[in-house]
């Protein structure tokens, strides 16, 4: 197997020109350094010094001595980022669905540091069926998703509701009532379950529900805007010129949220700990 060893003792001879000097450089004797460069031309499969004229580089060697020398920087570099990363402490990759408010998810966010730790934070947005699949690949550590969702092994926090509005035009499209006008709804894949609760709740009322599939809640509040949608929303400061608000009440249609984590992680006990912060957090903002 070629390893770094095998470089180093490549690049010191093609450098020094003298078996004793490059031994000496990367801190071995003389017989090992020669038994390195003939297992690395073994592994090749090439003569890299002509040993007939000194110690010269061949052709193939000297075609390789840049690579080498490169592959060599980039393990240095490697190890300064490493050594960089343990310095700064412990990372926290934590993610939100897209639902969650801004003002709630930076709340949530800074409860480590208020709590006592400081990590340092990678944040990310994503619906949370992904959200979901990347914690238990162990590329996040914690997240704020949709309730209910499939679980499947994760722990989680105690579901929080959030209160939501009901953003309609105040002037729809036609004169006609805002109730007969499409409910904008972010696709189903990106949280099945508790899409189906949401539709089913509004269809509780008797009223046959039509919904309107949006990016993002801003491309909803463009469709309320221009009297074709109404849209339920956590976001207290989601407005627009034209766009009337109300509490969402008859029915309650609350935005259900949980702090989800995989307790199988290698710091299990750290990021349950982390956590159950981020649940107090989410509790405590979510009801002012």
């Amino acid at each position: 197997m070629l390893t770094e060893r095998h470089l180093e003792i490549f690049v010191a001879l093609a450098e020094e020109e003298h078996f004793g000097a490059a031994a000496q450089r990367v801190g071995i004797t003389q017989p090992p350094l020669s038994q390195g460069l003939r297992r690395l031309e073994a592994l090749l499969g090439v003569r890299l010094f002509d040993r007939d004229r000194g110690v010269a580089l061949t052709d193939e060697g000297a075609l390789l001595l840049p690579h080498a020398r490169r592959a060599l920087a980039a393990l240095a570099r490697l190890r300064e980022i490493g050594a960089r990363e343990q310095a700064d402490g412990r990372r926290l990759r934590l993610g939100f669905a897209p639902e969650v408010p801004a003002a709630l998810a930076a709340a949530v966010a800074a409860a480590p540091g208020r709590g006592g730790e400081r990590p340092r934070l990678a944040v990310s947005t994503a619906p949370t069926t992904t959200l979901l699949s990347e914690l238990s690949a162990g590329r996040l550590d914690v997240a704020v998703v949709r309730h209910p969702a499939v679980l499947d092994g994760l722990a989680a926090g105690e579901v929080v509701l959030a209160p939501t509005w009901v953003l309609s035009p105040e002037e729809p499209r036609g004169g006609g009532s805002a109730l007969r006008l499409p409910v904008a709804v972010r696709p189903r894949e990106d949280a099945p379950a508790a899409h189906d609760l949401f539709v089913d709740t509004l269809a509780s009322r008797g009223r046959a529900v039509e919904t309107v599939v949006i990016s993002d809640e801003r491309a909803g509040l463009a469709l309320v805007a221009a009297g074709q949608a109404v849209l339920v929303t956590a976001d207290r400061t989601l407005a627009a010129a034209g766009v009337a608000r109300r509490p969402a009440d008859d029915p309650a249609l609350p935005l259900r949220l949980r702090v989800v984590w995989d307790p199988r992680g290698p710091a299990a006990a750290e990021t349950a700990a982390t956590a159950r912060l981020l649940v107090d957090a989410l509790a405590r903002e979510a009801a002012l």
